[in-house]
């Protein structure tokens, strides 16, 4: 597998606290849009995210975005 499975076609809008995240790429986690492992046999790997406050985010749920782990509408072009 070298493509993501499309999640969804717009954001995941979340306030998420400080720590460190690891965001979904591969599209096939049940915990979206955080990763769960289910990327094992596949070549794609999830990547880490630090949040330092508090924030609001808006993280890719198509998994094609060139910001990643956020959104930047590629959604709306697929």
């Amino acid at each position: 597998m070298t493509q993501p499975v499309i999640t969804q076609k717009k954001p995941f809008a979340m306030e998420l606290d400080p720590g460190e995240y690891w965001w979904c790429a591969c599209g096939k986690s049940r915990s979206q849009p955080f990763c769960d492992g289910s990327h094992q046999g596949t070549d794609l790997s999830p990547q880490k995210f630090i949040i330092k406050e508090r924030q609001m985010v808006w993280l890719c749920g198509c998994k094609h975005s060139e910001t990643m782990p956020y959104c930047d509408g590629t959604h709306k072009k697929l």
